[in-house]
Protein backbone atom coordinates (compact mmCIF):
# COMPACT_ATOMS: atom_id res chain seq x y z
CA UNK A 1 0.00 0.00 0.00
CA UNK A 2 2.72 2.22 0.86
CA UNK A 3 4.01 1.85 -2.98
CA UNK A 4 1.02 3.11 -4.55
CA UNK A 5 0.44 6.20 -1.91
CA UNK A 6 4.41 6.88 -2.27
CA UNK A 7 3.50 6.79 -6.19
CA UNK A 8 0.31 9.41 -6.05
CA UNK A 9 1.46 11.64 -3.62
CA UNK A 10 5.15 11.70 -2.20
CA UNK A 11 6.78 12.79 -4.31
CA UNK A 12 4.44 14.68 -6.32
CA UNK A 13 4.00 12.83 -9.90
CA UNK A 14 5.85 15.54 -11.91
CA UNK A 15 3.66 18.22 -14.18
CA UNK A 16 4.75 16.99 -17.07
CA UNK A 17 3.23 13.09 -16.98
CA UNK A 18 0.70 14.72 -15.49
CA UNK A 19 0.01 17.06 -18.10
CA UNK A 20 -0.04 14.58 -20.86
CA UNK A 21 -2.04 12.06 -19.44
CA UNK A 22 -5.16 14.56 -18.81
CA UNK A 23 -4.35 16.03 -22.16
CA UNK A 24 -4.17 12.66 -23.41
CA UNK A 25 -7.07 11.35 -21.57
CA UNK A 26 -9.37 14.49 -22.92
CA UNK A 27 -8.41 14.15 -26.14
CA UNK A 28 -9.11 10.62 -26.55
CA UNK A 29 -12.69 10.13 -24.42
CA UNK A 30 -14.13 13.76 -26.18
CA UNK A 31 -12.24 12.47 -29.88
CA UNK A 32 -14.38 9.26 -29.56
CA UNK A 33 -17.43 11.22 -28.10
CA UNK A 34 -17.39 13.36 -31.20
CA UNK A 35 -16.63 10.28 -33.82
CA UNK A 36 -18.96 7.78 -32.06
CA UNK A 37 -22.47 9.72 -30.72
CA UNK A 38 -24.55 6.57 -31.60
CA UNK A 39 -22.01 4.40 -28.79
CA UNK A 40 -21.45 7.57 -26.81
CA UNK A 41 -24.98 9.06 -26.04
CA UNK A 42 -27.05 5.53 -25.20
CA UNK A 43 -24.19 4.73 -23.02
CA UNK A 44 -24.19 8.41 -21.14
CA UNK A 45 -28.29 7.93 -20.85
CA UNK A 46 -27.62 4.83 -18.92
CA UNK A 47 -24.83 5.70 -16.88
CA UNK A 48 -26.26 7.50 -13.87
CA UNK A 49 -27.98 4.25 -12.70
CA UNK A 50 -25.32 1.73 -14.08
CA UNK A 51 -24.65 -1.09 -10.80
CA UNK A 52 -22.13 -2.41 -13.26
CA UNK A 53 -19.62 0.33 -13.50
CA UNK A 54 -21.01 1.61 -9.55
CA UNK A 55 -20.09 -0.75 -7.72
CA UNK A 56 -16.31 -1.75 -8.69
CA UNK A 57 -16.05 1.89 -8.89
CA UNK A 58 -17.10 2.59 -5.11
CA UNK A 59 -14.87 -0.15 -4.38
CA UNK A 60 -12.11 1.46 -5.75
CA UNK A 61 -12.31 4.67 -4.26
CA UNK A 62 -12.77 3.57 -0.64
CA UNK A 63 -9.59 1.44 -1.45
CA UNK A 64 -8.17 4.31 -2.63
CA UNK A 65 -9.38 6.64 0.80
CA UNK A 66 -8.16 3.60 2.86
CA UNK A 67 -4.79 3.74 1.57
CA UNK A 68 -4.48 7.17 2.11
CA UNK A 69 -5.56 6.57 5.81
CA UNK A 70 -3.43 3.89 6.18
CA UNK A 71 -0.39 5.66 4.73
CA UNK A 72 -0.46 9.70 5.90
CA UNK A 73 1.46 10.75 8.51
CA UNK A 74 -1.70 10.96 11.34
CA UNK A 75 0.17 12.71 13.94
CA UNK A 76 -1.58 13.14 17.22
CA UNK A 77 -4.40 11.12 15.50
CA UNK A 78 -2.28 7.98 15.25
CA UNK A 79 -4.14 6.21 17.87
CA UNK A 80 -7.51 6.02 16.00
CA UNK A 81 -5.99 4.92 12.56
CA UNK A 82 -7.21 1.29 13.33
CA UNK A 83 -10.72 2.28 14.08
CA UNK A 84 -11.30 4.60 11.28
CA UNK A 85 -9.74 1.54 9.05
CA UNK A 86 -12.71 -0.38 9.98
CA UNK A 87 -14.81 2.43 9.55
CA UNK A 88 -14.31 2.87 6.12
CA UNK A 89 -14.43 -1.11 5.12
CA UNK A 90 -17.79 -1.02 7.26
CA UNK A 91 -18.89 2.06 4.61
CA UNK A 92 -17.54 0.90 1.92
CA UNK A 93 -19.66 -2.31 2.49
CA UNK A 94 -22.72 -0.21 3.46
CA UNK A 95 -22.77 1.83 0.13
CA UNK A 96 -22.41 -1.22 -1.91
CA UNK A 97 -25.37 -2.96 -0.41
CA UNK A 98 -28.03 -0.13 0.76
CA UNK A 99 -26.48 2.75 -1.57
CA UNK A 100 -28.59 1.43 -4.91
CA UNK A 101 -29.50 4.50 -6.01
CA UNK A 102 -27.38 6.65 -8.35
CA UNK A 103 -24.26 4.91 -7.61
CA UNK A 104 -22.37 5.51 -10.18
CA UNK A 105 -22.55 9.00 -10.31
CA UNK A 106 -21.89 9.01 -6.69
CA UNK A 107 -18.91 6.67 -7.51
CA UNK A 108 -17.47 8.75 -10.39
CA UNK A 109 -17.41 12.05 -8.19
CA UNK A 110 -16.04 10.34 -5.12
CA UNK A 111 -12.98 9.34 -7.83
CA UNK A 112 -12.88 12.82 -8.90
CA UNK A 113 -12.53 14.45 -5.99
CA UNK A 114 -9.72 12.10 -4.93
CA UNK A 115 -8.00 12.74 -8.21
CA UNK A 116 -7.97 16.31 -7.61
CA UNK A 117 -5.53 15.93 -4.85
CA UNK A 118 -2.35 14.54 -7.41
CA UNK A 119 -3.29 16.93 -9.59
CA UNK A 120 -2.90 19.92 -7.44
CA UNK A 121 -0.06 19.03 -5.77
CA UNK A 122 1.60 18.29 -9.15
CA UNK A 123 1.22 22.10 -9.89
CA UNK A 124 2.14 23.17 -6.58
CA UNK A 125 4.30 26.03 -6.84
CA UNK A 126 5.59 25.35 -10.50
CA UNK A 127 7.34 27.68 -12.54
CA UNK A 128 5.55 28.22 -16.06
CA UNK A 129 1.90 30.11 -15.05
CA UNK A 130 0.39 27.32 -17.94
CA UNK A 131 -0.05 25.16 -14.98
CA UNK A 132 -3.29 27.24 -14.14
CA UNK A 133 -4.94 24.75 -16.96
CA UNK A 134 -4.49 21.90 -14.44
CA UNK A 135 -5.51 23.31 -11.67
CA UNK A 136 -8.62 25.31 -13.03
CA UNK A 137 -9.07 21.56 -14.02
CA UNK A 138 -8.67 20.08 -11.01
CA UNK A 139 -10.79 22.33 -9.06
CA UNK A 140 -13.93 21.85 -11.65
CA UNK A 141 -13.79 18.21 -11.14
CA UNK A 142 -13.67 18.59 -7.44
CA UNK A 143 -16.25 21.03 -7.49
CA UNK A 144 -18.68 18.82 -9.72
CA UNK A 145 -17.78 15.80 -8.13
CA UNK A 146 -19.18 16.97 -4.60
CA UNK A 147 -22.47 17.81 -6.47
CA UNK A 148 -22.76 14.34 -7.76
CA UNK A 149 -21.88 12.45 -4.33
CA UNK A 150 -24.32 15.23 -2.69
CA UNK A 151 -27.11 15.51 -5.35
CA UNK A 152 -26.65 12.88 -7.98
CA UNK A 153 -29.58 13.56 -10.08
CA UNK A 154 -27.69 16.47 -11.34
CA UNK A 155 -25.79 14.65 -13.25
CA UNK A 156 -28.67 12.29 -15.18
CA UNK A 157 -30.06 16.53 -15.15
CA UNK A 158 -26.76 17.75 -17.07
CA UNK A 159 -26.35 14.25 -19.24
CA UNK A 160 -30.31 15.34 -20.67
CA UNK A 161 -29.71 18.40 -21.04
CA UNK A 162 -26.20 18.26 -22.85
CA UNK A 163 -27.92 15.40 -25.15
CA UNK A 164 -31.08 17.44 -25.91
CA UNK A 165 -29.49 18.88 -28.49
CA UNK A 166 -26.64 18.44 -31.02
CA UNK A 167 -25.25 21.61 -31.00
CA UNK A 168 -24.51 21.07 -27.03
CA UNK A 169 -23.57 17.61 -27.65
CA UNK A 170 -20.84 18.59 -30.35
CA UNK A 171 -19.94 21.44 -29.00
CA UNK A 172 -19.10 20.29 -25.68
CA UNK A 173 -17.10 17.29 -27.23
CA UNK A 174 -14.89 19.69 -29.27
CA UNK A 175 -14.38 22.12 -26.02
CA UNK A 176 -12.83 19.11 -24.18
CA UNK A 177 -10.90 17.87 -26.98
CA UNK A 178 -9.12 21.48 -27.47
CA UNK A 179 -8.52 21.77 -23.49
CA UNK A 180 -7.18 18.75 -23.66
CA UNK A 181 -4.95 19.63 -26.67
CA UNK A 182 -4.03 22.68 -24.98
CA UNK A 183 -3.08 20.98 -21.73
CA UNK A 184 -1.14 18.72 -23.88
CA UNK A 185 0.64 21.07 -25.81
CA UNK A 186 2.05 22.65 -22.82
CA UNK A 187 2.99 19.59 -20.92
CA UNK A 188 5.35 18.90 -24.05
CA UNK A 189 6.20 22.08 -24.57
CA UNK A 190 7.01 23.76 -21.52
CA UNK A 191 6.28 22.00 -18.00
Amino acid sequence: MQAIYNLLYEPPIPLKTVGIFIGLWLIVSHGFALLKPQVIKPWLKAYPRNEKIGVPLVVFCFAWGFIIWTCMDLGEFYKIERPVQVIIIGVCIGVVIYVKEFVAVRALGFLMILAAAPILDSAFLQEPRSRLLLVAFAYAIALKGMFWVGMPYLMRDQIAWVLEKESRYKGGAIAGAVYGAVILTCAVAWW
